[in-house]
């Protein structure tokens, strides 16, 4: 694999790609419409024909999408997350990209200090680290709150780039 691609999920997450020569940083594309419902509504929607268009030029791309949050207590939350996910989930396979899911627990644990108790401290932690490690997106990490993406894509790099040789040791 050559290209690593995390994808922090939802309407308000971010997209990063690590390749080997270069990095990239996106707010998730995506478009405001009328609520399908009868209440007087906007939604967010993945602009699936945008995100289609940023991640078809990676040459042999896997990628790690955030798994959404699940549970009955946050029902709104969860009908986005779920809505936006499967959008994302069919450009990927439209594009014959392979992924896997991740939770946030995971990659946090790897890439963020322990310890961190709440949200606000988790959020400031990507965004610091983010920044560091990515300092050519620190405007946009900074004004997006977060690095999520980006660091998903770090941590499929750490965890999946597999030389050629170890790959051959292996079969």
């Amino acid at each position: 694999m050559n290209s690593f691609i995390g994808i922090d999920n939802g309407s308000t997450g971010t997209i990063g790609v690590i390749t080997p020569f270069d990095n990239f940083f996106w707010k998730t594309p995506i478009k405001i419409e009328q609520n399908y419902t009868k209440k007087k509504d906007n939604i967010s929607r993945i602009d699936v024909i945008k995100l289609e268009y940023l991640l078809q030029v990676f040459e042999n791309p896997f990628a790690l999408v955030e798994r959404p949050l699940t549970g009955s207590k946050y029902a709104k939350s969860v009908n986005r997350a779920l809505r936006a996910l499967e959008a994302t989930i069919c450009t990927l396979e439209a594009l014959e990209i392979g992924y896997d899911y991740i939770d946030s627990k995971e990659w946090q644990k790897e890439l963020l200090p322990s310890g961190l108790k709440d949200n606000t401290q988790l959020k400031k932690a990507s965004r610091d680290i983010g920044t560091r490690m990515f300092p050519k997106h620190k405007e946009l990490i900074v004004k997006h709150g977060d690095a999520d993406g980006l660091l998903i894509a770090e941590y499929a790099r750490r965890k999946f780039n597999v030389t050629p040789t170890s790959v051959n040791d292996t079969l």
